[in-house]
């Protein structure tokens, strides 16, 4: 198994195994976001002797160093993303599953809130549910 990246600076110090290599790779090359299942999956068709107790605690270590960002979208569902610079928020569809990244900068509302409220925001996460377009055309196409 080769990997094309070197994370030893990303790992800060903790030991840069193969599985966590292949781990930062899988979330990396993921298209929009990824959860813990998703991910065992996916690395464990690439690596057989990777368990479910390796993923989670990698997972719990990418937080930790930064490296990720776990999203709690819907009512218990934790997805997982490469930290990234850009903000941007996240529509869950009831259906599918599937979530998608919007742009919408929440400044405005965080000015108004500190503004009118004197509340100083330190994190603001903003995500919608409801039916990706798929899912709509389906469920107008039942409804017609």
């Amino acid at each position: 198994m080769r990997l094309s990246r070197n994370y030893s600076n990303e790992m800060q110090g903790h030991p840069q195994t193969k599985q966590r290599q292949l781990l930062l790779e899988i979330i990396r090359e993921a298209e929009g976001h990824v959860d813990a299942k998703e991910l065992f999956k996916l690395a464990s068709d690439k690596d057989r002797s990777i368990s479910h107790a390796t993923v989670y605690r990698s997972l719990k270590l990418f937080k930790q160093l930064g490296l990720v960002d776990e999203k709690r979208l819907g009512l218990a569902h934790c997805y997982y993303e490469i930290k990234g610079s850009s903000q941007h928020q996240h529509l869950v569809c009831h259906k599918c599953g599937k979530v998608i990244d919007f742009d919408c900068p929440l400044s405005e509302m965080v000015d108004k809130v500190k503004r009118e409220q004197g509340f100083i925001v330190t994190k603001a996460e903003v995500y919608l549910e409801g039916y990706c377009q798929s899912c709509s055309d389906v469920k107008e196409e039942n409804n017609a």
